[in-house]
């Protein structure tokens, strides 16, 4: 007897929440996506209660032109490879670099010297990229490319190490002008 019940009211709970139609699962389905629609394409002024405010206008960012990406992608290929001259084919006449621990801003000639002392450190470094997206404003008077990877490395005395990288990129006149990179450090094994 408690089978019984057991199971009519399995059955009872599943009609309950079954659509009653196919109409009704369709209609549920449309509204659904009109309202996921809304969300998406509403502009920001229908928000009036934003929790923090911004030192300069929303930029209402958009997708991006892929070849700034590639762009990027290739100085930081450079880098990787030691060829420290494809690199910089890739960067603006002037750099600005927003590091851990350091903020810059150099020539292209000065970057290069930079770049040439920094891989000088390491004997290995191999880039394993997670992801890259090209963005521009909805003005289209700024475009960024943001890259995030693991870099690892073997330094000079054969010590290897690890970190995520997030670098956002401004890009300007189709080069490197900015190069702002936020790092994770992974933490120590305990052993």
């Amino acid at each position: 007897m408690k089978k019984l019940f057991f199971f009519a009211g399995i059955a009872l709970a599943a009609g309950c929440s079954a659509p009653a139609s196919k109409e009704a699962e369709t209609e549920k389905k449309d509204s659904m996506a009109t309202a996921a629609t809304a969300v998406t394409t509403a502009p920001a002024a229908t928000v009036t209660d934003y929790p923090y405010t911004l030192a300069k206008p929303w930029q209402n960012w958009q997708a991006g032109d892929p070849q700034l990406a590639v762009t990027a992608l290739k100085a930081l290929r450079g880098f990787e490879t030691g060829d420290i001259a494809a690199s910089m084919a890739n960067f603006a006449d002037s750099v600005e670099l927003r590091f851990d621990y350091m903020h810059a801003k150099l020539s292209k000639d000065s970057l290069a010297k930079f770049f040439t002392s920094e891989r000088a450190k390491y004997g290995t470094i191999n880039i394993e990229m997670q992801d890259w997206e090209p963005v521009t404003s909805a003005d289209k008077k700024e475009s960024w490319v943001t890259m995030w990877y693991k870099q690892k490395w073997t330094d000079k005395k054969g010590k290897a190490d690890s970190l995520n990288v997030i670098d956002d990129c401004k890009m300007e006149n189709g080069k490197v002008a900015i190069i702002d990179e936020k790092i994770q450090h992974f933490a120590v094994s305990k052993k």
